[in-house]
């Protein structure tokens, strides 16, 4: 989730799990607990492209991350205050809160978390956006009137109680509604005789309103776009994979490496001659019936025998016209 999602939880938990002791200074550590595990997103100035992104959300959103690094954090907290009313161990069962609910809440998302690091395995229920105003603001209000109380107030503890019980529903919400999404889109595929081998949706951006779906068929993807006031059937366009544009590349480690992070999810595009490797995960920047750019994509650079992976750009123009489109579609077609 976006940061300030994970402050808010992480100074939400260290308020329940320290609070009365020693009041805000348990939200602001809990706040800083629940940022540390996004510290891995520095990664990208340190490494190349590919290594970096299978660094994110890898190791630093794994239990055993939150297991090794809570005592130590909490060693630090607690030498910072040691005139107090918590102890070495206080301090470190609230990092180990705030560190292991981060990974907990981005196991929703889209992208996931290896949450059981060493192994491969990346837990993503894809159930909501990064960023989810409903999650978010009722969650924050409820953190902001909790943190306005005494230390000793009994409100205080109903109003992080309440933000606590309102987010963790509304994530269980976000199940239900994927999963009548999902039969929604199964029900299209059927009515129009579409058979395919595998199917992937998600929630489209800020909201779990509209949902997108993706479709492996043979020998492309389809996407198609599903809202709640949604009255007619669903509607998908193609996406050649374009697989043989890879050619003696597809052999490269780098290659195989990006293979693996999409999880077998992507297409290939060629423009002006350049090579470009789609993340479908992601899908597109627009909800236009001609969008061909995906959110997440990479130019294959060919040099000696290696290859360069860079991440395209992103535009701000991009996000205001998808922001117009999403608020125009999400009320139905």
């Amino acid at each position: 989730m976006d940061s300030l999602t994970q402050i808010v939880l992480g100074a939400a938990v260290g308020e329940a799990v320290l609070g009365k002791k020693v009041g805000n200074k348990a939200v602001v550590y809990g706040a800083i607990a629940g940022t540390i595990p996004d510290l891995d997103v520095l990664a990208r100035y340190f490494t190349d492209t590919v290594t970096a992104t299978e660094w994110h959300r890898g190791f630093s959103h794994s239990i055993l991350f939150s297991i090794l690094l809570a005592p130590i954090f909490g060693w630090l907290v607690w030498r910072l205050n040691r005139n107090g009313n918590a102890t070495w161990k206080n301090w470190s069962w609230l990092m180990f809160w705030g560190l292991f609910t981060h990974p907990i809440l981005d196991a929703f998302t889209t992208w996931g978390t290896q949450l059981f690091w060493p192994f491969k395995t990346r837990l993503a229920f894809q159930s909501i956006f990064v960023i989810d105003p409903l999650y978010t603001l009722p969650f924050l209000v409820c953190l902001i009137l909790a943190a306005r109380q005494r230390r000793e107030a009994p409100l205080r503890k109903k109003y992080n109680v309440a933000g606590l019980i309102l987010s963790s529903a509304y994530l269980l919400l976000t199940l239900v509604l994927k999963s009548i999404a999902f039969k929604k889109f199964e029900h299209s595929l059927k009515n129009q005789n579409i058979v395919y081998t595998q199917m992937d949706i998600r929630p489209t951006p800020f909201n779990t309103v509209l949902w997108t779906a993706n479709i492996d068929t043979k020998d492309a993807y389809l996407i198609g776009n599903y809202s709640f006031f949604d009255s007619d059937t669903v509607q998908f366009k193609a996406y050649p994979k374009n697989r043989n544009l890879l050619k003696t590349l597809k052999s490269h480690e780098k290659i195989k490496r990006l293979i693996a992070i999409t999880e077998g999810w992507y297409t290939l595009s060629e423009k002006d001659g350049q090579l470009v490797f789609n993340d479908l995960r992601f899908g597109l920047v627009s909800l236009s019936e001609n969008e061909e750019k995906f959110a997440f994509s990479y130019e294959l650079i060919k040099k000696e025998d290696d290859i360069i992976v860079k991440e395209t750009p992103k535009f701000q123009r991009d996000a205001k016209r998808l922001l117009k489109e999403l608020w125009k579609r999400m009320w139905g077609n």
